[in-house]
């Protein structure tokens, strides 16, 4: 048996898994999620790690066998979490939809300039990353930075509290601006412009590496017998493109969770004209391209529970009863846009209003802007020479059947439905079986594990007229970004 773990946002979702990916159980430990200012995104990093022990009890609770061979953890990307020589967190975690960092982002970009950090790292500052975080903490609270003994991501830090290894995946590090990633090593010179010696950074492994074994201690108030290997782990994308079998060259996943993700995995290093795609390694041991918006299934959680006040999002979406031919537009934009725009101050929007305009024309707005978002990224991908005819999706808007067609027409690729949903926890398990020799690989385990339960093809009618309302719009941003930065 092996254990996947996916730190979220909002909360962490563990799942058992046996070794032929059948799912035995799965849990869910919420925690809180503060906003000390606007703009601003915090956590506790104690709440993850009590949240993931609290997890492993459940998932084991019911089980007569308290055996588990490895465990895999997947966690949200970007985070800086920050420690002293004690081993104390000295301020609560910066994460990744934190837009504080306009002024670190801009002198990254624009002072040290994009293409000294695309030279360094393979890309450019986007206000989410983490070394825009640590130029914040140095400037603000220079008396914390002081204090810096360990410098970790989100996942890292639950893997450090199980096994006392100071470890990171390259996957995940990419997301720093902090990795080398072609090469991957630390980036000497984004350490020196950050101030942080590399004394302070953990040693970096591959993915599916074994990096230790559970306390013991911890073992025993789990309730766990025998020894429970961790492996390195992942950053959440790409964890969820393992747990959706998008590994090797060629292969796409769209993640419809809080943020969405275009996500295209290759065995080779590549990078775009303007850095508008993240160029990061995967946890199959190749590389991948990745375009982010920073709100996603989150715009339609906005939309219905906060504006509309109505909770049922099925029903809501089946009073749409044509599509491709919507005249009312929506700017994906609640928490300002990563990719392509990498712009933090722009914001959400809609436009075509008329006195006919109906609920569900606004209903089916949110859905098409944010499939219109993650087309943009495509886009980019298709001028590199990359060519997708088809794409697994994950994450809580991949279960709506009308999001996944409107995403299907609008990308004018097929979309491939798994069996399993589960995406960065079944990534995570599916890396501890690699880790622990049950698989040659990733890409073998993922073609073992992995099985696709429906296959959702674009309408040729339909993708005529998509593309008809896609290029309405690509025009808008540009036409309302000057509005924000006043």
């Amino acid at each position: 048996m092996f254990i996947g773990v996916d730190l979220g946002t909002s909360a962490v979702k563990l799942l058992a898994m046996s070794n032929e990916g059948e799912i035995l159980k799965t849990v869910s430990v919420e925690y809180p999620l503060s906003f000390p200012k606007s703009g601003w995104s915090e956590q506790n990093p104690e709440d993850w790690y009590k949240g993931t022990l609290e997890g492993i009890r459940k998932l084991l609770e019911d089980s007569g066998d308290k055996t588990v061979d490895g465990i895999g953890v997947g966690g949200q990307m970007h985070g800086l979490v920050i420690l002293d020589e004690n081993d104390n967190v000295i301020r609560p975690a910066i994460l990744w939809n934190d837009g504080r960092t306009t002024k670190e982002t801009d002198y990254l970009n624009n002072v040290i300039g994009k293409d000294k950090l695309s030279e360094y790292t393979g890309n450019i500052a986007f206000a989410g990353f983490t070394a825009p975080k640590i130029l914040w903490v140095k400037e603000n609270e220079p008396d914390n930075f002081k204090k810096i003994s360990k410098l970790m991501l989100p996942k890292d830090y639950i893997v450090y509290r199980l096994t006392g290894a100071y470890v990171s995946d390259y996957s995940d590090a990419s997301g720093m601006l902090l990795l080398d990633v072609k090469n991957k090593c630390w980036s000497k010179e984004m350490l020196e412009i950050c101030g942080i010696s590399d004394i302070t950074m953990p040693e970096l492994h591959e993915s599916f590496d074994v990096i230790g074994e559970v306390k013991t201690e911890i073992a025993q108030q789990l309730g766990i017998t025998g020894s429970l290997k961790v492996v390195a782990g992942a950053g959440d994308n790409a964890a969820a493109a393992v747990g959706t079998g998008t590994v090797g060259a060629g292969g796409c996943n769209i993640s419809l969770g809080t943020s969405g993700t275009l996500f295209i995995s290759n065995d080779k290093f590549s990078v775009d004209d303007n850095n508008s795609l993240h160029s990061f390694a995967h946890a199959d041991g190749g590389f991948h391209l990745m375009g982010c918006m920073l709100s996603a299934a989150s715009c339609n959680k906005w939309w219905m529970d906060e504006i509309l006040e109505d909770t049922d999002y099925n029903a809501n979406q089946m009073r749409i009863k044509t599509l491709g031919e919507n005249n009312v537009f929506f700017l994906p934009y609640l928490m300002g846009e990563r990719s392509p725009h990498n712009d933090p101050l722009v914001r959400a929007g809609f436009l075509g209003m008329s006195m006919d305009t109906k609920r569900e024309d606004m209903v089916q707005a949110v859905l098409e802007g944010v499939a219109f978002g993650l087309r943009d990224s495509l886009e980019i991908a298709r001028d590199l020479g990359v060519g997708i005819k088809v794409s697994n999706i994950c994450g809580g808007g991949a279960k709506s059947p009308m999001w996944r067609r409107i995403m299907a027409n609008v990308m004018n690729i097929s979309i491939e439905i798994q069996e399993n949903d589960e995406g960065p926890a079944f990534g995570g398990a599916i890396l501890a079986a690699v880790g622990c020799g049950d698989f040659k690989d990733v890409k073998e385990a993922a073609e073992k594990l992995v099985k696709v339960k429906e296959v959702i093809h674009p309408e040729p009618e339909l993708v005529a007229k998509y593309e008809e309302k896609y290029n309405t719009f690509k025009k808008l941003y540009p036409t309302v970004k000057g509005l924000y930065s006043e």
